[in-house]
C-alpha cells in the first residue's frame, strides 16, 4: 500500500507535466509572430530590404552594430507603443500584439545578428 503523502507526490507529477505541456505549447513563437506581422517590412531575413522596408527605412537587423544600438526594452517599446520619424510621419503602428508575442518577436529579431 501507498502511503497517503507518495499517492498524493504521484498524482501531483502527471498534472505538473501536463502544466508544463500547456504552457510550452502556448509560449509565444517568435518565428511565427515575426512572419506573421514583422517580415512584410524587415524581411524574411531580418534585413529591411523588402519595398515596404526601404520606403520606411527599415534597418538591417543582420547587422551586429545596428543590434548593439538598442536595448530588448527599448525594441518592446518601439513594437508596442509604434514609431514616427521627426516628422511626426508613423513609421510602424503601434501593435496590439500580446506582450508575450512581442518579447517572443524581439528574440527572435536578435537570431538574425551576424
Amino acid at each position: 500500500m501507498i502511503p497517503p503523502m507518495k499517492k498524493l507526490a504521484l498524482l501531483a507529477l502527471p498534472a505538473a507535466f501536463a502544466l508544463a505541456l500547456t504552457t510550452n505549447a502556448l509560449a509565444a513563437d517568435g518565428k511565427a509572430v515575426y512572419d506573421e506581422h514583422c517580415a512584410k517590412c524587415h524581411g524574411d531575413d531580418g534585413k529591411g530590404a523588402t519595398k515596404m522596408g526601404q520606403k520606411l527605412g527599415a534597418r538591417d537587423y543582420t547587422d551586429a552594430t545596428v543590434q548593439a544600438s538598442f536595448t530588448d526594452d527599448q525594441a518592446f517599446k518601439s513594437i508596442k507603443e509604434g514609431m514616427k520619424n521627426k516628422d511626426d510621419k508613423t513609421l510602424m503602428k503601434p501593435s496590439d500584439l500580446s506582450d508575450e508575442d512581442i518579447k517572443a518577436s524581439v528574440e527572435y529579431l536578435r537570431t538574425f545578428k551576424k
